[in-house]
């Protein structure tokens, strides 16, 4: 009757929490490093004096490379995470079987942690020692603080990262493609990333629970000063 009466109260009851945090984290490290790594690179080879037609060659390779190597970091990435929480399960496997009563009392443990008394985490205690694959489970989450991942989470994640990194850096490479006058056309990418910097920004204050404004302005500032430097660079290298 009672299980009858939480299930009713659950399916009335719908959270509405945030939970792709991990697929947001991805886009927000490939729309980032897309929008301000080209951007800096076009500004240093407009400020050394290149015609459009190279700066979208040299973009172009830029973000092809770029979006491999960031893919790949976060595959190896989530990979690492999958092995680690794999080798932490099969050690935590083996000393349920050879240190039982060891294990249990660290269950007690972390139980009482929360405030619960003795006579009241006893009976769960005793409920998870029957059950060793929910024994498992409540170690690795409440233990160790690890969440089975996703076996898809390597190449779900490579590919995000890689995609938004191209999305993010076709961006300040657009106006050179239509104004064949660099001197023209890094004014216009100018414009046109910085608007799509404080986007961005602002879209990842929004989801990330930080300030929008702030975030915009702070995002904003950090791709402008990247390409500053970068076509400062080139002018003071050209001589």
């Amino acid at each position: 009757m009672a299980g009858e009466l939480n299930a009713s109260l659950l399916n009335e009851h719908k959270e509405k929490h945030f939970t792709a945090g991990e697929i947001v984290r991805d886009v927000i490290i490939g729309v980032s490093d897309g929008l301000t790594v080209p951007f800096a690179l076009a500004a240093g080879l407009s400020g050394a004096n290149a015609t459009s037609a190279v700066i979208v060659t040299a973009g172009v390779a830029e973000i092809a490379a770029g979006a491999i190597s960031m893919g790949l970091g976060g595959y190896l990435a989530a990979k690492s995470e999958s092995d680690h929480y794999m080798r932490e399960l099969k050690r935590e496997q083996e000393e349920i079987i050879a240190v039982p009563d060891t294990e249990a009392a660290e269950v007690a443990e972390i139980l009482s942690e929360y405030g619960i008394q003795p006579h009241e985490y006893s009976p769960v205690v005793n409920a998870l020692r029957k059950n060793p694959q929910a024994w498992l489970d409540f170690m690795m989450k409440f233990e160790l603080g690890l969440e089975k991942p996703d076996p898809k989470r390597a190449m779900q994640s490579a590919m995000t990262i890689a995609i938004a990194y191209i999305l993010g850096g076709i961006v300040p490479l657009f106006p050179y493609m239509l104004i064949s006058n660099a001197d023209k056309a890094v004014l216009a990418s100018v414009i046109v990333t910085l608007i799509a910097l404080l986007i961005f920004g602002y879209g990842k204050g929004h989801f990330t629970g930080s300030k929008p404004f702030w975030s915009a302005l702070q995002t904003t500032f950090i791709g402008a000063i990247a390409s500053a430097a970068a076509f400062a660079m080139a002018k003071l290298v050209q001589g």
